[in-house]
Parts: structure tokens; C-alpha cells; sequence
């Protein structure tokens, strides 16, 4: 009896009377009274804590599971022989080599992903875009088994799996960038699947709400493990989900209990946590934990012993469990109440071990996804329990090495087979062979049969999309003829006034997508909250207090903006959600997403990173950019590095414009480049929140800004003058004008003053041709863009930006002659752009002694007259260097 029980009397008809509810009424109108006795309760004054948990036990009742229309036998065979070849892929791979590769996840997880194939995901048609699945990436074998078995990969790239490099291999993990036809998804850094799952959900939302595709049906699934929900990428957006309703969006759990060292939660119950976790976040949550063998003994468990005894164990002894044997399970698990040994007591130790989870069971399984798919109003979660390394035997089933076990003996390879019941000898089971089904057989027919009804092979990625008209560069008349005598502006204005004048072209507008991450009047854009409107998933439930003003909040079920709130991470995935839309939904989406630029590539780089794998193409702006632009905000906001991190990106094109004429030149090309040309490459630019005048177009240097620099100004003509090459980019290309002026009237050096729009661009073109040169040296000599721009001009060049004097010194090796860099190393700080400018030592004062000292190391003047410009400009020689500060 429980002792907590003090009337077992009123408890049985408490119960009987909700069983009778349940019985006549349904679980909807037993669940409100529930609700309404606890509400009673509440206010009543009793202190009723929440439980978001519910037993250990599956979901969905035996009775109520829908029942899988396929054939179970068949979908066995094949569900063994795809296990079978993403064994022998690895296994093969590492026989010679040592190229790594995982078994044991995909092990783990064939079963979820083999019902998944044959009912649920629908591949794309002439009407309908795609189910989006979103595949954990250490389980890319077996995805390749599946393909292997289908005939869309031949045996020539299973045995490459892992080793690209001459071609007809298969990337490690799922990379659209390396297998472009294949992949749609990358997931493999662990946490940024679920997180970018659920922006691509919520703009499909967007999409549908914009009449710009039909989503409707469509669903996104992703695939995770238990382990990887401890990345923060992981939970950290399930709140919007529910806000959002995303009843597209089903979340997979593959909770195995093991990470890669160890039991994800050795102490406790992560299926139990995670349950909690998303039911309190308003999921839908699904627990698939026991198959179909234990549904004899769940039904025996009248008094609730044997749940009792589920929940009391932990996820340590769970894994034990299913490191050893049927005996052992008889002895630990049912061992502990006399009862429950009862209960099995005509049980073999056999039939204990054949007690299967319900991650493993396609009954089970098939009857979780059919819930999920017509579930509405709320995003879906299942979490569903396996054994890592399923069927490995002694070689890691449920051991904590299994995760890095690239091999397995002939003894394991043995068991392996006879457990799944495969046509391998003896004298063959070494060289690990591959399986396939006659073309003509039952198996390779079923499997045909059920893609064909579902649309056909799933892992199919577009690579364009309908091409749009883009406008051309006299669009951007405003922005070409500068702004006019005394009118100054930022570059961020110019950046709003180009999306002004995209959102209102005819060909394009629909296409725009502007993204923010709450900093809309930081960047000037609250013009467009009316214009463009917010988008909302229910529009605007309320009137804004600033209803009455001309530039009001304005959300609307039709907004083009996304506005994310404080999130970074969000917005960029929102951002690459619409920069895939070209593969994902057929629709070419043009996303400007403006951000902090310290907050971009420092923040969430990892998610860039994966953008360039994913051949996004949209617009990153990095505003309020440069180390000493923003006065006022400090060291956790000034960006000194950005450009250096977004030169790590291959495809990832990047420009530091100084004018709004560079950057209407910049964007137009962009446009064309990536959505006419359909080029998979993106952009960074960084823009300034700085206001200062905005010439007109020079007449002629297009090509100059796009390839990384031009003539900005050319010095007085004058044989007896000293001369210099002065480079700038950014807002300290107008510092160094200044510096310029000041070389010329104090000092007589006349200097060329040189825009240079990108460093990175430069580097990539000059190594270009330096890797060209090498290749070809019996053939006359390729000379770099840079280097004919200043290979005969005369005098030492000088360059400065708002950046680490790393990013400068990129062309260093291609620039003809002495070469001198400054640049704003070290950790920003607050004060006045005038005063950082002078700290960083990128003032025109120290642009002109820098200028000065390369001229005098050339011997063109006298060391003397630095040491005089050091003192005339009240520059302390002793200071502590910037970096040190």
C-alpha cells in the first residue's frame, strides 16, 4: 500500500470517476477538469507544484498507437541491410587508412530514420517544395547506405567515404558545400541544426504568409541527439517556436543516454529533463522509451510496480543494462521487488533481452510520427530511447568507447550479422562486404515504390532557382551623385537608402527580406516598421502606444521585416534560412540582415561558417563598424577583427566601403552576381554610423571598387616632389586625406590617395595569380590587380583602417616596394572618435609621421624632421603601445 495514500477508498473512486470521464467524454474533457480542480485548488490557497513530467512510460497508450500500413517484414530486411553498409562504409574506409568515421550513432537511430523514409517524408514536386529534414551528422553513413541501396550512389563512393580528394567520395559529415547535389543541410557542429530547424520552420511561416510559396503541409524535422540538447544552440529558441505555433516543426531525440565520453546523464533521466523542458516551453512532447515487448508486462502492472521501477533508475544503470545479457537485467532491473520477478518468471533470459526500446521498434516509432504530423498548433518534440551502437555486440553496444569505434573484429561482424539476419559467409564476413537487392527483388521494389509515392529520393538539393531581374547601378542615382554641397551622411543611411530603393522595385521588392536583431533605430531603418511592416504569425493584437506617429511599431501577418528580438544567433539563421530559400523553397529570397558588427562574426560565427558550407547567398552588414567609429560604447562593442574573421570564409566576399557611391556599386554587383548570375557566394560589408560629406561617383572606378582599389585622388604633378602612395579604407580613409593635405603643406610630399574597398579581395586575387605564376613558369608572368596599381608609382605606401594592422598587411607581398601598415590593435574603449583615432595611432597625425618615417628610411627626408612632426603634433613617443592597454 502506498503510505502517502491515507484513504485508498476515495483515491479508487477519484479515479473511477475519472476513468469514466476518460471512458465517455475523452481525454480533452478529462484534461479540463483536471485543470479546473487545480485552479480550485490554487485559489483555495493549497500549494500545488508544477510537474511538467509525466511516468516513464510512452505517450502515446497501446491503444491509441495507428498502426503502421507497411510491410514489416520487408522494411526489416532493408532496415538491416542499410545498417549492414554503414558498418562496412566505415569499417572499409579505416582498413587502410585512418580516416575516422562513426558507427555507433547511426546504429542507434536506423529505425527513426528508416520510418521516416518509407511513410513520412515527402520529396519536392512541381507544386510543393520538399519535407525539410535536418539529418544528425554522425549518422551521414547511414544515410549513404540508404542512397547506396536505392542506386543513387554507386559502390565507388561508399569506398571513398571519407576521402574526397580524387573525386566520387562522400564528405564525412552532411556538407552541401563539398556534395552540392546532395546535402541541404549542414549539422554536424553540434547544436546548430535544431536552432537553424527552427528558423527555417518559422520562415516558412513567412513564405506561406507572403504568398511567396506554399508551405502549407510541409514539414521541417530535425534530427538530434541527446547529448548535443547541452548545446546552449540547442534549447535556446524552443520558446519560439510554441510563440510561433510551428506545427511544421518536429524535433527527433535520439536519446541513447551516451554523449561522446560518457552517459549524457549518468545520475539522472534525460528523456525525463528534456520532457520538462519542452513540455514547459509549450511543446507537444512525445516519449517513445519502451517497444512493443514490454506491453505484455505494462499491461500486467496493475499496481504500478514496474513503472515505479522504470522511474527509479537512472540513466547510468539503463546503459549497464544493455552492456550486458538477459541475466543480468533479470538480476539488477526486475531483481529488486519480488513481484517483478514474478511477473517475468516464464521468461527466458532471452525473451529479457529481446525487451526492446522503442527507438528501435517501427511500430512504435511510426505511431509517434503519425501523432506528430497531424498534431496542430504547437511544435512537436519525440524523444525517443535507444542503445548507442546498437547490434556492435562486444565492440561498444551501450559502452562508453562506442563513439569512437571506427572497426569491428570477426567475432563482433559475426554476431552482427546473425542478429540481423544477413547473407554473409563465413569465408566473406572479413572483407566486410556491401549488400544490394536484386533490382527485380521484393525489397528493392518496396523501397522504389515508397519514395515514388512520397515524390521520390529525398536527399536532392537545387542549385538554382528563377532567375531575377536586378536593377541597374542608374538606380542608385541618389547615392552616385553624392549628397550635395554641406550635406554629410553615414554609409549605415546609405545602406536604408538602397533597401528603400529595392523594396520599391518592381521586379525585386517581394524578394527583400530585411532582418534585424532589435536594432532598428540604432541602424535608422524605423521608417520601414510602417512602409515594410514586421512580421507576425497573427498580425497585431494590440495598438501601439506610438500608434499616432508617422514611423508606428507595425506588426503585420504580411510584414516583410523579420525582427528577432535581442539574437543574434536567431537572426542569422533567419538570415540563412532565406539565403538557402533558392534550394529549399525554389523561391530566390534577398536577405539584408544589419547587425553590431562586433556582435556578427564574433558571436555567431559558427553559423556563418556553416552558411558558407550551406552556399547561402544574401547580404551580412556589419554596422557601426571599425574599432573607434562608435564613441561612447567601448570595448565589448568596437570591432577591430571582423574582416579578418569574414576572410576566413572561401565564399564569403567582404568590403569595407568608405562612400555610399562603393556601396550602391558593391550591392548592385552583389545582387547580380548572386541572384542573377545565381553564384554561391555572400557578402560582408560593414558600414559606419559616422556622418561626414558623400561624394559624387568618380568617373571611371567601378571596376576599381570591385576588385578592392582605385585612384581616389591623385597628387599635383611635380618632378621634385617627394611622393607617397597613401591607402585607406573605411572611415580613416578620410584621416588619411587629412594626413595627405597636411604631407603636401607642411612637408611637400605629394601623396596618391588610394580607396581600398577590400584588403581580402585583393589577397584572394593576388594569391590567385602568385598560385597561377608558380604553375606556369615557362609562360610569361601574370601581374596582381594591386600590384598593377601601383607597380609605377612612385614613393613607399602608406596604408591605415579601423581594423588590426593584420588585415592591411594581407596584400603585404604583392605591394612593389616599402610598405608601411598601422591599425587598431588591442581591446577597444570609450571616449571620442577623434581621441580613439589618436590612441589606436591611426590619426591623420600619425598617418603623416608613419608617412614621414618610411620616406625617411628611404633616405627622400631627413629623420630629423619625424622627430619634429612627432613633436609639432604632440604625439608622446614613450606611450605604452595600444595592444598593451
Amino acid at each position: 500500500m502506498n503510505s502517502q495514500d491515507i484513504d485508498p477508498q476515495e483515491t479508487q473512486e477519484w479515479l473511477e470517476a475519472l476513468e469514466s470521464v476518460l471512458t465517455n467524454e475523452g481525454a480533452e474533457r478529462a484534461h479540463y477538469l483536471l485543470e479546473k480542480l487545480v485552479e480550485k485548488a490554487r485559489r483555495s490557497g493549497a500549494y500545488l507544484p508544477y510537474s511538467a513530467n509525466t511516468a516513464y512510460i510512452n505517450t502515446i497508450p497501446v491503444g491509441k498507437e495507428e498502426r503502421s500500413p507497411g510491410d514489416h517484414a520487408i522494411e526489416h530486411r532493408i532496415r538491416s541491410y542499410v545498417r549492414w553498409n554503414a558498418l562496412a562504409m566505415v569499417a572499409r574506409a579505416n582498413r587502410n587508412t585512418n580516416v575516422g568515421g562513426h558507427i555507433a550513432s547511426f546504429a542507434s537511430a536506423a529505425t527513426l530514420y528508416d520510418v521516416g523514409y518509407n511513410h513520412f517524408w515527402r520529396a519536392a514536386s512541381k507544386e510543393k517544395g520538399a519535407d525539410l529534414v535536418y539529418v544528425q551528422g554522425h549518422s551521414s553513413p547511414g544515410i549513404y547506405a540508404y542512397a547506396f541501396l536505392l542506386g543513387v550512389l554507386t559502390e565507388e563512393y561508399l569506398d571513398n567515404f571519407r576521402q574526397e580528394i580524387g573525386g566520387k567520395g562522400l564528405s564525412s559529415y552532411p556538407h552541401p558545400w563539398l556534395m552540392p547535389d546532395f546535402w541541404k543541410f549542414p549539422t554536424v557542429s553540434m547544436g546548430l541544426g535544431p536552432h537553424m530547424a527552427i528558423y527555417q520552420a518559422r520562415f516558412m511561416k513567412y513564405l506561406g504568409s507572403r504568398q511567396l510559396a506554399d508551405t502549407e503541409g510541409r514539414k521541417v524535422w530535425a534530427f538530434t541527439g541527446d547529448g548535443e540538447m547541452d548545446e546552449p544552440e540547442s534549447l535556446g529558441a524552443i520558446s519560439l517556436a510554441s510563440r510561433e505555433k510551428l506545427d511544421n516543426l518536429i524535433f527527433v531525440v535520439n536519446c541513447n543516454l551516451q554523449r561522446l565520453d560518457g552517459p549524457v546523464r549518468g545520475n539522472g533521466k534525460i528523456i525525463q529533463e528534456l520532457e520538462a523542458t519542452f513540455r514547459g516551453a509549450g511543446w507537444n512532447v512525445i516519449k517513445v522509451i519502451w517497444g512493443s515487448y514490454w506491453d505484455p508486462l505494462l499491461a500486467k502492472d496493475t499496481k504500478g510496480l514496474l513503472q515505479q521501477r522504470m522511474m527509479e533508475c537512472v540513466d547510468g544503470e539503463y546503459q549497464t543494462f544493455k552492456a550486458r545479457d538477459g541475466a543480468y537485467v533479470r538480476k539488477h532491473f526486475f531483481g529488486k521487488y519480488p513481484e517483478l520477478l514474478e511477473m517475468i518468471a516464464n521468461m527466458s533470459d532471452d525473451d529479457i533481452w529481446r525487451l526492446n526500446r522503442g527507438g528501435h521498434d517501427p511500430h512504435k516509432v511510426y505511431a509517434a510520427y503519425a501523432a506528430a504530423v497531424k498534431h496542430k498548433g504547437q511544435p512537436t518534440v519525440i524523444l525517443a530511447k535507444t542503445v548507442k551502437g546498437y547490434g556492435m555486440g562486444e565492440s561498444g553496444e551501450a559502452q562508453n568507447i562506442t563513439h569512437q569505434q571506427k572497426k569491428m573484429g570477426t567475432t563482433s561482424l559475426k554476431a552482427f550479422r546473425d542478429r540481423f539476419g544477413l547473407p554473409v559467409p563465413d569465408d566473406k564476413i572479413d572483407e566486410i562486404p556491401y549488400l544490394k537487392f536484386d533490382k527485380d527483388s521484393p525489397e528493392f521494389t518496396y523501397m522504389q515504390d515508397r519514395r515514388k509515392a512520397l515524390g521520390g529520393f529525398l536527399h536532392h538539393r537545387e542549385r538554382k532557382a528563377e532567375t531575377l531581374q536586378i536593377p541597374s547601378l542608374s538606380a542608385f542615382e541618389t547615392l552616385l551623385k553624392g549628397g550635395g554641397e554641406g550635406r554629410e551622411s553615414s554609409t549605415t543611411m546609405a545602406f536604408v537608402r538602397i533597401l528603400n530603393i529595392l523594396t520599391k522595385d518592381k521586379n525585386i521588392r517581394k524578394h527583400i527580406v530585411p532582418i534585424v536583431a532589435d536594432e532598428s533605430r540604432t541602424f535608422g531603418m524605423e521608417g520601414m516598421f510602417r512602409q515594410l511592416g514586421i512580421w507576425s504569425s497573427v498580425g497585431q493584437l494590440y495598438i501601439p502606444e506610438d500608434a499616432d506617429q508617422l514611423m508606428f511599431y507595425k506588426e503585420d501577418k504580411n510584414g516583410q521585416i523579420l525582427q528577432e528580438g535581442i539574437n543574434e544567433a536567431g537572426a542569422m539563421s533567419s538570415w540563412i534560412a532565406a539565403a538557402t530559400a533558392y534550394s529549399t523553397h525554389h523561391v530566390q529570397m534577398i536577405p539584408f540582415y544589419i547587425f553590431y558588427s562586433m556582435f556578427g562574426f564574433q558571436r555567431v560565427g559558427d553559423l556563418i561558417w556553416a552558411a558558407g558550407d550551406m552556399r547561402c547567398r544574401g547580404f551580412l552588414l556589419g554596422g557601426t563598424a571599425g574599432r573607434t567609429t562608435l564613441n561612447g560604447e567601448g570595448l565589448q562593442h568596437e570591432d577591430g577583427h571582423s574582416h579578418l574573421a569574414a576572410s576566413t570564409i572561401p565564399n564569403c566576399i567582404s568590403y569595407d566601403p568608405t562612400y555610399g557611391y562603393e556601396l550602391a556599386v558593391i550591392v548592385q554587383d552583389g545582387l547580380r552576381r548572386m541572384y542573377q548570375e545565381q553564384e554561391d557566394v555572400f557578402y560582408y560589408i560593414t558600414v559606419m554610423n559616422e556622418n561626414y560629406a558623400q561624394p559624387d561617383l568618380p568617373k571611371g572606378v567601378e571596376q576599381g571598387i570591385l576588385k578592392g582599389i582605385y585612384l581616389l585622388r591623385e597628387g599635383a604633378k611635380n618632378n621634385k616632389s617627394t611622393r607617397i602612395q597613401l591607402l585607406g579604407s573605411g572611415t580613416i580613409l578620410r584621416e588619411v586625406i587629412a594626413a595627405a593635405d597636411i604631407l603636401q603643406k607642411d612637408y611637400g610630399v605629394v601623396a596618391d590617395i588610394w580607396s581600398v574597398t577590400s584588403f581580402t579581395e585583393l589577397r584572394r586575387e593576388a594569391l590567385s595569380i602568385a598560385r597561377w605564376n608558380m604553375l606556369h613558369p615557362n609562360e610569361s608572368a601574370r601581374v596582381s590587380y594591386v600590384e598593377s596599381c601601383l607597380k609605377d608609382r612612385e614613393g613607399p605606401v602608406v596604408a591605415a583602417t579601423d581594423y588590426m594592422k593584420i588585415y592591411a598587411d594581407q596584400i603585404r607581398a604583392f605591394i612593389p616596394g616599402r610598405y608601411c601598415v598601422l591599425g587598431t590593435d588591442g581591446f577597444g574603449r570609450s571616449d571620442t572618435r577623434e581621441k580613439l583615432r589618436h590612441f589606436f595611432e591611426v590619426d591623420r597625425y600619425y598617418i603623416t609621421v608613419a608617412a614621414l618615417n618610411v620616406l625617411s628610411e628611404e633616405g627622400k627626408v631627413p629623420a630629423e624632421q619625424v622627430a619634429q612632426a612627432i613633436k609639432a603634433f604632440g604625439i608622446n613617443p614613450d606611450k605604452p603601445d595600444p595592444v598593451t592597454q
